[in-house]
């Protein structure tokens, strides 16, 4: 990287325009916007816009204690990036949860919620258009937000606009001494200039033309300079000029390797996808990558990554499709796909606790595919995960490889379980089951569709969407017929009771359990039937309806009792002799209680034990012995103590 050159003049305007009074108040509207500062940084890719930006606010993030964010709105590749993927990536960066499934508007709001209080700086990198930057912009005249673009933000009110041009030739010459030292430049000044004035003051030109001169000591900065300037004019400008002069030297492995590097997603790319993009080894990779980020192809990141510059992506797929035919960039993307799955395997097994289970999983990747420790796999997958995702996106879009898609998904949903666990990746789970779901309804396979409905759906019951569970676990249940799927349609009937008794509808509710509870009887399926059993139980209490919740939580002990299950049997017990108290039959509810504590005995379930010892108690109190209740009340504090949480009995469905 060269240092940061020239551009004086511009930061000291975006300086000024921080505290500059606003076009508001002097049309004297009102005294103070509510919302953050914007200051926009314009010009055409390669100009540097960029590097001044982020100049900029290291030269001013002292003012804002709360630390800056950054975020690029658009892709290598010119994709604009999703808004909800922008705003959850900037939430977690303020250390924030963002629930599963939230929208776009639901995320715009706790983004300005969470900022509401604080001094942060917004770093909004390649803005395409006026509304994506509209919903990240803070409702906090405390925060500033800096925008880099090609063109104005009109629609945003009071936008300080810094439009770039080249660098004058002072500036550009610097620029090539930092890179290549002074001596060469001593010697021949006027050439220097020449390049300076071929690149058009084009920092990004000026860049890969300084790394190839230092890459070649020997070469003649005149030389240079003619090259340039003999260049036919249908190079895309200075910055294709010069992109040119560096891709020809290049030797054919390496420029057949660059070529390829469009395909990596979000524009990150490491030594494992370049090796499986281009087909060699993982060190040759390796070397090829630092070779690049020395002449300014690329540009180096943190643990081992690079980032393909977005000045350059235009020039490079067009090389891609030009050069290479259809099928080896395909069966490139395929093998960069097939190696991710490789490594998401290696990097689930670092985190399974049974150790044989790990060693075989192992067993058969190549040394270079396994990682150190847990500690190691876990940084990987945290810092790949942008990449990681967005290949699973591109692989979907694509259509064309969805085997691999399903596979690379499946991966990545494993290991990510393995490492975070399902609640703290919940909302990287929801974006990956939605991609599964479109392949699957693609494809029409009604298995995977079903399987990806209900997780999309229990992932909006946890969030409290429950109206928009409902339908999901619907359409499971419809696409679990169509495959034929006891499993899918007997959980799917199950979850839409869950959902109605969610809602409060206790009859839909009970109606549901019992067509699940219909199709395990029939199956023979008897964990499931006891299950049902108390769910219909839970439903029938709220409802009212003892008679029939009694003979439910009977049926669900009868089923636990042939199952061998105790603490099953106990629990169930316990319901009973609760609804027997609501129903005001206390003695009934006594032996119904000593029969559950017996059996709690027996699975060793010291903590229902001392609850039921309590509700004993309670029945006790209300049959007019208190000496009794005071002897049980006894016994539960030996048991547990005195935690009243340890008394707390939770029905089945819990």
């Amino acid at each position: 990287m060269t240092d940061f050159v020239g551009r004086r003049r511009e930061l000291k305007e975006l300086r000024e325009d921080i505290a500059r009074t606003g076009l508001d108040t002097l049309s004297g509207r009102k005294a103070k916007a509510p919302r953050a500062r914007v200051l926009l940084v314009a010009g055409r890719p390669g100009s540097g816009r960029t590097a001044l930006a982020e100049e900029f606010v290291a030269e001013v993030a002292a003012q804002y204690p709360d630390g800056v964010h950054t975020a690029r709105l658009t892709a290598p590749g010119g994709e604009q990036a999703a808004t909800d993927t922008v705003l959850r990536g900037l939430l977690t960066g303020l250390g924030e949860r963002t629930p599963a499934g939230a929208g776009e508007d639901e995320l715009s709001a706790q983004l300005r919620a969470v900022l509401a209080g604080r001094r942060a700086i917004l770093l909004l990198d390649d803005a395409a258009d006026v509304y994506q930057v509209d919903a990240l912009l803070p409702d906090n005249p405390e925060c500033l937000v800096v925008v880099t673009s090609e063109g104005p933000l009109t629609g945003i009110p009071d936008v300080r606009p810094c439009t770039l041009g080249g660098l004058e030739t002072p500036a550009a010459v610097e620029m090539t001494v930092n890179r290549i030292g002074g001596i060469r430049v001593t010697v021949d000044p006027t050439a220097a200039e020449a390049i300076a004035e071929e690149c058009g003051g084009q920092p990004a030109a000026l860049a890969l033309v300084a790394g190839w001169l230092a890459a070649h000591p020997k070469a003649s900065l005149a030389d240079v300079a003619k090259q340039l300037h003999d260049m036919p004019p249908g190079a895309s400008g200075p910055l294709g000029r010069a992109f040119r002069l560096v891709y020809e030297s290049l030797p054919q492995p390496a420029q057949r390797t660059l070529r390829l590097l469009p395909l990596a997603p979000a524009g990150v790319v490491d030594s494992h996808s370049a090796s499986a993009l281009a087909g060699c080894s993982v060190a040759a990779a390796q070397s090829t990558l630092e070779d690049f980020a020395g002449l300014g192809l690329v540009r180096p990141a943190a643990d081992g990554l690079f980032r393909l510059p977005g000045c350059l992506a235009p020039l490079l797929r067009a090389l891609l499709e030009t050069k290479e035919r259809p099928t080896e960039v395909q069966l490139a993307r395929a093998r960069m796909m097939e190696r991710t799955v490789r490594l998401l395997h290696s990097c689930r097994a670092m985190a399974e606790t049974d150790a044989v289970a790990a060693r075989d999983r192992l067993e058969g990747l190549p040394r270079a595919l396994r990682f150190a420790d847990r500690r190691a796999a876990a940084t990987w997958l945290d810092t790949r995960l942008p990449a990681l995702a967005a290949c699973a996106r591109l692989a979907v879009a694509d259509g064309e490889l969805d085997t691999l898609a399903r596979r690379l998904i499946a991966a990545l949903v494993r290991a990510l379980v393995e490492h975070r666990g399902t609640a703290e990746a919940a909302p990287e789970l929801y974006g990956l089951h939605r991609l599964v779901l479109d392949v699957a309804e693609r494809r029409a396979l009604h298995r995977e569709q079903a399987a990806a409905l209900l997780n999309l759906a229990d992932l909006d019951a946890e969030t409290g969407r429950t109206q928009e569970a409902l339908e999901r676990y619907r359409a499971a249940l419809d696409a679990g017929r169509a495959a034929q799927d006891p499993y899918a349609t007997g959980r799917a009937m199950e979850s839409v009771g869950g959902a109605y008794q969610e809602l409060g509808d206790w009859h839909r509710a009970a109606d549901w359990f019992g067509r699940a509870l219909s199709q395990s009887l029939t199956r023979g399926e008897r964990a499931d039937e006891a299950r049902l059993y108390g769910r219909l139980g839970n439903v029938h209490t709220y409802a009212g309806r003892y008679g029939d919740a009694l003979r439910s939580w009977r049926a669900a002990a009868a089923g636990y009792r042939k199952l061998a299950d105790v603490p099953g049997q106990a629990r169930a017990l316990s319901e009973m002799a609760r609804i027997q108290e609501y129903a005001g039959r206390p003695e009934e509810s006594l032996h119904t209680c000593r029969e559950a504590i017996e059996v709690a005995r027996r699975a060793g379930d010291l903590r229902l034990q001392a609850a039921l010892q309590v509700r004993l108690a309670d029945t006790l109190d209300r049959l007019g012995d208190p000496a009794a209740a005071r002897l049980h009340r006894t016994a539960a504090d030996r048991l547990l103590g005195d935690d009243p949480a340890a008394y707390e009995i939770r029905s089945g469905s819990d």
